[in-house]
């Protein structure tokens, strides 16, 4: 299971699978790294086995980097 405080990390790392760019950090932007839809669903589909939530797309798009991503994403599992 992975921990709130662990969930950008995770992001990031499914950022960098998804984008294929490895110097992808916690705060790099998924439109800046030529992000689409594919990736996005890429994205959401790491995320929703690894926690076992529903993730939606939108959410990427809405939060585009990992820890604004990963800080919504926690503040709804609170």
């Amino acid at each position: 299971m992975t921990t709130t405080q662990d969930l950008p990390e995770l992001i990031v790392s499914l950022y960098r699978d998804s984008l294929g760019d490895n110097t992808l950090d916690a705060e790099s932007d998924f439109f800046e790294a030529n992000g689409d839809s594919l990736a996005a669903f890429q994205i959401t589909a790491g995320l929703q086995d690894a926690l076992g939530i529903e993730v939606s797309v939108a959410l990427v798009f809405a939060y585009p980097s990992p820890t604004d991503l990963a800080a919504v994403l926690s503040s709804d599992a609170a």
